[in-house]
Order: C-alpha cells, then structure tokens, then sequence
C-alpha cells in the first residue's frame, strides 16, 4: 500500500490537546515525510461548560462528540485524545487504532504553598476535577476540603495562583508535556492516588472502515502501553466506568506479565474496594474483567447501585 498524501487530525483547541494532535501530526511527518499532516481545531462542549463537574454534565464523551462528527463528514481522517477522555464503549462506526507509548500516568500535588498533601493543614481546599481522585484524597486525609476544579490546564493552574486553592491535583503527564513540571511540588504514587484507566496515554481514533489508515499508523502504536490499557478499560467497562463513579485502573508490564491494579469507591472515600490481579501480558482483557469481578464481589457491586440510584443531574 502507498503511503498517505494528506491527513486532517481532528484536535481540541486546549493547549493541551494541540500539543498533543502535534505529537502525532510530527511522528506522522517523519514516517511519511511525502505527507501533508494538517490539524482541525475544534471546540466540544466538555470545553464550554466550565460551571458544573464532568459527572453532572454528561461524562468524558463531551470531549470527543465533536471529534467524532469531524470523522463522520469527511474533514478529518483522525483524532486524537488523552485515552482517560476516550468512553470505554467506544462503539462502531468508530475505532480506536492505535495508543502510543504512556508518558507517566501518575497524578501531580501542585501547590504554591505547600509540599504535600500530608503538609496541608485542615479544612484547606484541595481542586480537582476527578471523583477518582476526590475519593482517595478524602480517605487519607478526610480533614481537608476537596471542591470541584474545571477548565483547562491553563484555567485550573490560574485558579489555583488566584488563591482560590490550596492545592490541586493534576494528571502528570499533561504538566509535564507542557513543560509545566517546575509546578509539581511532588508526584502521587500508585498507593496514594491510583490512576484511571488510560491515563498518561493518547489513543487513536478514526472511522472503522479506514483500513488504509490503521495500517498506517499501526507503527505508533506501543504494544505495552496497548495491553496496559486494554486491561484497565475492560474494568472500567465491566462497572459501567464514567465520571460517576470514582474507579481506578492502573496496569504495569514486566517482561511478558502484566499486574494490574484496580479500585471503586463511594465518593466521600468513606469505602473503597481495591484489588490486585497477574497474569500474562497476552491476556490483558481477561486479568481486567477478572478485576472488574472481584471487585465487584468485594462491595463494589453495592457502592455502584448506590450512585446509580442517585437521580440524575437536571
């Protein structure tokens, strides 16, 4: 098969997502260096409502529905997006074809006042925009404040300089990619903040009857960084995962075996149900739905009905 002419990558218009839509628009022209690699920049409307949390809103799909529309009509052959955003019911006509190697998927602590979030002293208000983090946060450390944090990277480090935040916490790889990690005051492990499903990674998504394109860009694709994923978003679909419900997914590789880790909580931290499974690398989507049952069977499976019972935001 010849190589590409033209590609249109379907982008957000955050400073975020453009540096990463030219990530890839740059891999793209060193692969194919004949190719015209453009960008197409649109505003979704996970981007215009900045006044309520994700979860009462409509979820992650509100960062990709316009991408998607670009597909769908021809003005663009692909999108990109952080995978943490990309629904786990990712369904025909579209495809997710290629995840690249994961940057670090750790959660950052930014503060301009203090080191940790054992330093912050009680009552002082923590931003973040993720009920996963939320409820972690809340379970070690339940005297401090956790309130809802939006916008992008540029607006939630602006509140925070404002003093509206004592702290807040972020998605490493986003600071980093940026050149923002003089901000990071120190970085969460897994045991303290366990990260969501994809985080720290960018999927490829494009319209599943593009054979020529996911043969193009099967060479960006980490194998790794692949089954990773594949096993944290098969938990995240076995419980229904969305912004309702703080769920956590984190996959590691060693050689040819793979070890994930995965919890659910109920968002005031006061349960959370972890558990841990291994197995081989090959069979990530089993060791992930293998996961999504014992938590399931551990408590999660009554903390879901919970948040499902709770009537829908108006």
């Amino acid at each position: 098969m010849s190589d590409p002419q033209r590609l249109v990558i379907a982008t957000r218009a955050s400073r975020l997502a453009l540096w990463q839509a030219e990530h890839v628009r740059d891999r793209l022209r060193a692969l194919y260096p004949g190719c015209a690699v453009e960008l197409l920049t649109l505003t979704t409307r996970g981007d215009q409502i900045l006044d309520r949390t994700l979860s009462k809103v409509g979820g992650k799909g509100l960062f990709v529905k316009e991408l998607e529309t670009a597909l769908l009509d021809g003005r663009a052959d692909l999108a990109v997006h952080s995978l943490k955003d990309v629904p786990v019911d990712l369904q025909s006509p579209f495809d997710l074809c290629a995840v690249l190697e994961r940057a670090d998927p750790r959660d950052a602590f930014v503060s301009n006042d203090y080191a940790t979030l054992a330093d912050l002293p009680a009552g002082a208000v923590v931003g973040t925009s993720s009920l996963r983090r939320e409820s972690q946060i809340r379970q070690r450390y339940p005297h401090l404040a956790v309130k809802p944090l939006r916008g992008n990277l540029d607006t939630r480090l602006g509140k925070l300089d404002r003093g509206d935040y004592a702290a807040i916490v972020l998605a490493a790889a986003g600071l980093q990619r940026l050149g923002l990690q003089a901000r990071i005051r120190c970085l969460l492990d897994p045991d303290q903040s366990l990260p969501a499903a994809g985080q720290g990674a960018l999927g490829i998504e494009i319209r599943d009857d593009r054979d020529d394109l996911r043969a193009w860009l099967a060479p960006l694709a980490s194998a790794d960084t692949t089954a990773c994923v594949v096993a944290e978003r098969a938990v995240s679909r076995a419980l229904g995962g969305s912004c309702q419900v703080p769920l956590a997914a984190y996959a590691q590789i060693a050689g040819d075996a793979l070890s994930l880790r995965a919890l659910v909580a109920s968002p005031d931290g006061a349960r959370i149900v972890r558990c841990q499974r291994d197995g081989p690398a090959a069979e990530a989507q089993a060791i992930g739905a293998a996961a999504a049952q014992e938590l399931l069977a551990g408590g999660a499976a009554a903390i879901l009905a919970e948040l499902l019972q709770e009537p829908p935001a108006s």
